[in-house]
């Protein structure tokens, strides 16, 4: 066998992950594309009374309301920067395996930019975090340490409640009258 043989059979045997990269402040994030099932340019949204700050509202997309998240918010306190590379990004939220998934929007900063590598480049940053068990380890590349961002991990017990009750609201019902 080649070298060059030898090689492309080592690159297919590391099992590449793709990843879409996004910042928030300086500091750079990763999401599993596989998690992703759509960029959206940053659109209106309706706000959600009595919700915490970082939940930015809600909106309407092909016929189901999915609620938005603000990452910035979450993550640091700040709302994201409205800029031309902040973006609308809908995910498939799974708070566990047996969980139905849902559609959850997170507007992200500079979310304009994707990279492959194996997730087993992702290293534990040895802090444990409870108040934010969505980030996830770290790589580190020519760029710095990018982390990532654990989408079933974003929404506390409370939170997901409001924005995913169970069973969910019947909008049938709410227009009846006893």
């Amino acid at each position: 066998m080649s070298e060059l043989t030898a090689k492309r059979h080592a690159v297919t045997a590391t099992r590449l992950a793709l990843f879409l990269v996004f910042r928030v402040g300086n500091e750079r994030y990763a999401l599993q594309a596989i998690e992703v099932a759509e960029v959206l340019p940053r659109l209106p949204l309706k706000p959600i009374a009595r919700a915490p700050d970082w939940v930015a509202g809600v909106f309407a997309y092909r016929g189901a309301v999915v609620p938005v998240i603000d990452l910035s918010a979450l993550t640091f306190g700040q709302p994201a920067q409205a800029r031309t590379s902040t973006r609308l990004v809908l995910v498939h939220y799974r708070p566990d395996e047996h969980a139905p998934a849902h559609l959850l929007g997170l507007i992200l900063e500079q979310a304009t930019d994707t990279v492959r590598c194996n997730p087993a480049d992702f290293q534990p940053y040895g802090l444990d975090n409870p108040q934010a068990p969505y980030l996830g380890p770290v790589r580190k590349d020519a760029q710095g340490l990018l982390q990532w961002v654990r989408v079933a991990d974003l929404l506390d017990d409370q939170v997901r409640a409001l924005l995913f009750p169970s069973p969910p609201l019947d909008l049938a019902s709410l227009g009846e009258q006893p």
